[in-house]
């Protein structure tokens, strides 16, 4: 047995610097400045501006002071001229921060609408109205969940400022009735994606009165719609926008957003609609077979979602901004009584990345929930995709990026399965990997411990695709404990685990042909991920610590080591399940390789093998038992930094270009990622035991 002890996991990069206790870093300066929830909100619409927009930071000033109505003022993010003076005159759009609302008990904030918030506008109208900054066309105001941009129109008395629904990119506008439809699609910033989702599903829950399950659901539909109209062909008008068309307002013809106007509104629902029906033909045999999508938000709602998501190209955003997006959403909308917890995000990419698995291999989870594991394959490929190719994210062509999606989606089809008992996360699972890459997923609604026998319509469709001992690489966090055991004896028959077992003379055990009465989830699992696997194949899984050391479970441990060469074992802090699921338990993470016949007949008769086995314990994984983000510290308790370089790809005058941009930034106090480099080297250095 090898050991990964914690001054090997816990190496910080040779070049770091450290940061004041309660500061955070300005994307726009690169300096420090104090952290607070308005500072946070701000930094986050500041990288938003560079990564979604394309404005330069070098035409953004933090905290401008300007004169508004004789008194100095302070204007949050004030963006000039590309190249100009950093003068009110040269101002061309301006932001003004608050701090983020807190959502209450019920989990949701009532979004309001532009003139519900109108009080909160004066700061912005005021210094948009100066004659001096009389060139400043846009502004927005937002607390991080309200998000209210305008476009002023200067008149020969008092400017008017004009609702909108978004801002342009850095050289673009708004100005013709159908540029919502024709403008080039960005690719969502992190953060501001999991803004939007929580916008949406805020407006649906908080404002339509819903409940927060059927709240999600239309959300889901709208984002499945949304992708829909991505995949038309070339020659077809999108219908998945938000525009704007003219109409007789107060005696003159102007121009509306459509999302805020009831008759745009409906033109919005009419083209939504078709998309609907689209969609529901399409998979009436596989999504929604049983339960068909249907629309009951109301127009205003509708028009709001449709506004917030239009703006996205969800096809070419990357995987870990939609999968985070997602998951984010998810877990405070599904949750199983029945053991399932959503596994982090950090400990399923520790397990992908450590079990490797490759584009032509057949990949499962037998407990898939919302997909986790799935669409960590899927993230896991396409970089592997893209180092092959030499494809960058940011620097891609259109035809890299169909290539990388082409690879992606032929996986799913033929490679990728899962499976769950909840019909519901089936189809949430479904989605989620539709979104990551454009192919349909074989997500099978059935008790995976039954399988190939059960009542649940996906056995039937997983015979013949997903059967036993057909699969390359089987990962999985099973529901486990002991309040939810297995009892049926129809299920534990099949299971050698399930039996009760004796220790026989030369210290191992024998099966005493006796069924236990009940036997937790967890033991079968074991079990059933093995019974997928092809001889060769490897398994990565879940277990609650007691498996691996309880007295009692000593006849699991004997059985596993008869079966599997034994390739990992990751200890994972109590902090992982406290903040996911409220469930103080310690767990680690089992990685094993099956033997194959012969090799278990060769060691019945004596001939064992010694060889090293990966070990390692996780002390941080970025997050402490309240959920708050924990950062690396250095000897003295001051937050450590390091430099990053940003890089993404925007249009200027016309053409594609791609902008750098180097920030220092808080490094992540998570052992799981130097883990997973250990590991790679352990295997560099260690071959994989068996045949």
């Amino acid at each position: 047995m090898s050991d990964l002890d914690a001054e090997e996991i816990d190496q910080a990069d040779d070049e770091v610097s450290s940061i004041e206790e309660g500061k955070l870093l300005d994307y726009i300066t690169d300096e420090p400045v104090k952290d607070t929830p308005k500072e946070q909100v701000r930094q986050r619409i500041a990288r938003a501006l560079f990564h979604e927009y394309g404005i330069s930071v070098e035409d953004m000033v933090p905290d401008f002071k300007m004169k508004v109505d004789g008194r100095s003022k302070k204007i949050d993010i004030a963006i000039f001229e590309p190249g100009a003076e950093k003068t009110p005159a040269n101002l061309r759009r301006i932001v003004i921060c608050d701090k983020e609302p807190k959502t209450g008990s019920r989990g949701a904030y009532k979004m309001r609408d532009h003139k519900q918030a109108e009080k909160e506008f004066g700061l912005l109208y005021d210094a948009m109205s100066q004659e001096e900054a009389r060139n400043c066309r846009w502004g927005l105001w937002t607390n991080g969940l309200d998000m209210f941009f305008f476009e002023k129109e200067t008149t020969r008395f008092d400017p008017i400022f004009h609702p909108r629904g978004d801002w342009p990119m850095a050289d673009g506008t708004l100005g013709s009735r159908t540029v919502a439809s024709q403008a080039q699609l960005r690719r969502a910033d992190r953060d501001m994606l999991l803004t939007a989702f929580r916008r949406c599903h805020n407006y649906i829950h908080g404002n339509e009165g819903m409940p927060k399950d059927a709240a999600f659901w239309q959300f889901l539909y709208l984002i499945f719609a949304k992708l829909h109209d991505e995949r038309r062909p070339k020659d077809q008008p999108p219908r998945f926008w938000a525009g704007m068309f003219e109409k007789q307002v107060n005696g003159k013809r102007q121009l509306v957003d459509e999302q805020f106007d009831p008759e745009g509104q409906k033109a919005i629902r009419g083209r939504v609609t078709r998309l609907i029906d689209e969609i529901a033909k399409k998979y009436q045999d596989t999504l929604f077979k049983d339960n068909p999508p249907r629309i009951t938000l109301s127009d205003r709602a509708l028009g709001f979602i449709v506004g917030e998501l239009a703006k996205y190209d969800l096809g070419r955003t990357a995987l870990d901004a939609k999968g985070a997006a997602y998951q984010e959403l998810v877990k405070h909308n599904i949750r199983g009584d029945r053991g399932q917890y959503f596994t982090p995000r950090g400990a399923v990419d520790l397990m992908v990345a450590m079990l490797d698995p490759l584009p032509d291999e057949r990949v499962m989870d037998p407990a898939c929930g919302t997909g986790g594991f799935l669409v960590s394959t899927l993230k896991h490929l396409d970089a592997k995709l893209r180092a092959a190719s030499d494809i960058a994210l940011d620097d891609e062509s259109t035809a890299e990026f169909l290539s990388v999606q082409e690879a992606l989606r032929a996986f799913v089809e033929h490679n990728l399965f899962g499976a769950d008992f909840d019909p519901f996360l089936v189809r949430a699972a479904q989605m989620n990997v539709l979104m990551a890459s454009n192919g349909q997923a074989r997500v099978f609604n059935m008790n995976s411990l039954e399988f190939p026998a059960g009542h649940l319509q996906g056995v039937a469709q997983a015979r013949g695709k997903a059967d036993l001992g057909s699969m390359d690489v089987v990962m999985t966090n099973p529901p486990f404990g002991s309040n939810i055991p297995i009892t049926d004896p129809n299920i534990l028959k099949h299971f050698a685990l399930a039996h009760t077992w004796e220790r026989t003379e030369d210290g191992g055990f024998r099966n005493t042909g006796r069924l236990q009465g009940s036997v937790a989830p967890e033991v079968l699992f074991i079990e059933r991920c093995l019974d997928w696997l092809k001889p060769g194949g490897r398994t990565g899984i879940v277990l609650p610590d007691g498996i691996l050391g309880n007295p009692g479970d000593e006849y699991i441990r004997w059985w596993l080591l008869r079966h599997c060469w034994v390739l990992a074992s990751v200890d994972l802090p109590v902090e992982v399940f406290i903040v996911e699921a409220n469930v103080n338990i310690l767990t680690s993470l089992l990685f094993l390789k099956k033997k194959t016949d012969e090799e278990v007949r060769a060691e019945d008769l004596g001939q064992t093998i010694d060889y090293p086995v990966f070990m390692a314990v996780a002390e941080k994984v970025g997050f402490d038992r309240r959920g708050n983000t924990l950062y690396k510290r250095g000897p003295d308790g001051e937050e450590l930094i390091e430099e990053v370089e940003h890089r993404e790809r925007v249009r200027v005058g016309g053409k594609s270009v791609v902008r750098m941009l180097r920030r220092k930034e808080k490094t992540l106090d998570d052992d799981l990622p130097r883990i997973a480099e250990a590991y790679r080297v352990f295997r560099a250095e260690n071959a994989v035991p068996g045949a």
